[in-house]
């Protein structure tokens, strides 16, 4: 994956959405509500543990709560502005996520982590394309994303995101207390990612 396209993602999955209008309450069994879409809690757990198995390490139910609310936000608004993402352009999404072809292997091959990463590659592509760009291959697709976080801001203020209080609050898009929501944990190359964009301000690069 190029250095580029490390940014990229690694801003994607470190987005903050700011959420308005949340009011709390969620249904019996659900673990949260994400406008017309319920995550009940066997959802929940039966995720985390094909994600934690396919990585061969924990990856916390906090975490995985908060892609899949995040992924559930993000396909209500583009489908809201009729904005649609292919099977092709989800394949790549998956891999630009999770560059480390072997951590990428384990993944697809568990049909319930699968959809989990679907999930999360589509919210990246998602927000890139709500910002004006094309998709993560697409050569100003940082400056797409950032236009898309603020897209998703203003959007979300009219979708109720209700949090079931065992799993703490949903704010400036992660829940309170439970982990950070990223997928950067998916692979060292990831992480570095994350921690670079972190780090330092990416400089404009030259159009060739």
């Amino acid at each position: 994956m190029s250095r580029s396209l490390a940014k990229v993602v690694g801003a994607a999955l470190a987005s903050v959405l700011v959420l308005a209008g949340c009011a709390a309450g969620t249904h019996p069994g659900a673990a949260a509500v994400v406008g017309n879409t319920e995550i009940t809690v066997g959802d929940l757990d039966q995720t985390t543990r094909a994600v934690s198995t396919a990585l061969g390490q924990p990856f916390t139910s906090g975490a995985t709560l908060s892609n899949l609310v995040n992924s559930a936000l993000v396909q209500q608004i583009t489908e809201q502005r009729s904005i649609k993402i292919s099977d092709a352009e989800t394949a790549a999404g998956m891999k630009a996520v999770v560059s480390d072809q072997a951590t990428y292997d384990k993944l697809v091959n568990d049909p319930v982590a699968n959809n989990f990463l679907r999930g999360v590659a589509q919210a990246v592509i998602g927000t890139i394309k709500l910002g004006g760009g094309t998709g993560v291959t697409d050569p100003n697709a940082q400056q797409a994303q950032q236009a898309g976080q603020g897209v998703i801001k203003d959007a979300s203020k009219n979708i109720r995101v209700d949090i079931a209080p065992r799993f703490g609050k949903w704010t400036d898009g992660t829940i309170d207390g439970k982990a950070s929501g990223s997928l950067s944990d998916l692979s060292p190359q990831s992480q570095a990612s994350q921690a670079a964009t972190s780090q330092q301000t990416p400089q404009p690069q030259p159009q060739g």
